[in-house]
């Protein structure tokens, strides 16, 4: 690679840690290329990309980002996975990979501009996912709608039950 390349890697990667609200690192060994081909292709279906970074390089070009604080983390063969869009859906999707792959690690990240460690990422993977969320939210918008209205039948059914009793005494 020359001069020229390594300045180019590194704008295009000061350019995905400064324009993504999550950004994570991790660590690999062991792992075949048709996996890590599967690994891509999980993360692209939720809208998120995933490379293989050099250390150096990605410590230069995180200098002016938040992903500086993760420079102790850039050593060993090293990815970054980043989004703008559905942190949580990347997050669950690289543990998933992890699990089945021993050698694949999480090492830290940045989410809004904020460090985590392997621990808190995990954590983060173990959140409800966007559309759970968003599905959650719509029925608790839902429920005092759905309650008003069956407290305005409950007059209604109480009024028809008792008049149907009232047609049973009659027909005695």
């Amino acid at each position: 690679m020359d001069r020229t390349e390594k300045q180019q890697n590194i704008e295009d990667l000061n350019q995905i840690f400064s324009g993504n609200t999550g950004v994570f690192l991790f660590g690999f060994s062991g792992i075949d290329v048709p996996d890590i081909t599967r690994l891509r292709q999980e993360i692209h279906k939720g809208g998120s990309q995933y490379r293989v970074v050099k250390n150096r390089l990605a410590k230069r070009a995180a200098e002016d980002t938040a992903v500086a604080q993760l420079a102790e983390y850039f050593s060993g063969p090293t990815a970054i996975a980043f989004t703008s869009d559905d942190v949580v859906g990347l997050a669950k999707a690289v543990k998933k990979f992890s699990e089945d792959h021993s050698g694949f690690e999480f090492k830290a990240g940045v989410l809004n501009e904020t460090a985590l460690n392997a621990d808190e990422v995990k954590q983060l993977a173990d959140m409800p996912s966007r559309e759970e969320l968003l599905s959650k939210l719509v029925f608790l918008m839902q429920a005092p709608v759905r309650q008003f209205a069956a407290a305005l039948q409950s007059p209604l059914r109480n009024m028809a039950s008792c008049l149907a009793q009232i047609a049973e005494k009659k027909d005695k």
